[in-house]
């Protein structure tokens, strides 16, 4: 796995025209987040947006490589609730499994 410093900026179109919500460096939080190898082989395979080739549409708000990492996370982890971002939890709540209750 790679450090968790941050990468290069990230040269999406969300990014290169300035209409991604968030910055364009980003740090690996996650073991499934794309390595820079694998952005750049998935980076050509992107198709080119509809507005970029007159056709309309609107110019993302969100980096591509951003949201392939969320899939990729989702794919590897699934729900499981131990690898949900410790932000994500409620706290106080049930603590007892619902095979427990049998």
């Amino acid at each position: 796995m790679e450090s968790n410093g941050p990468s290069p900026a990230c040269d999406c179109l969300a990014h290169r025209f300035g209409n991604a919500a968030d910055g364009p460096v980003r740090v690996r939080c996650y073991g499934s987040d794309l390595t820079e190898a694998e952005w750049q082989v998935l980076q050509p395979l992107l198709p080119v947006p509809a507005w970029l080739q007159g056709r309309g549409g609107r110019p993302e708000g969100y980096c591509h490589r951003v949201m392939l990492d969320a899939v990729r996370y989702v794919v590897d982890n699934g729900v499981k609730w131990v690898n949900l971002p410790c932000a994500s939890r409620r706290t106080g709540g049930c603590t007892r499994s619902p095979a427990a209750g049998r």
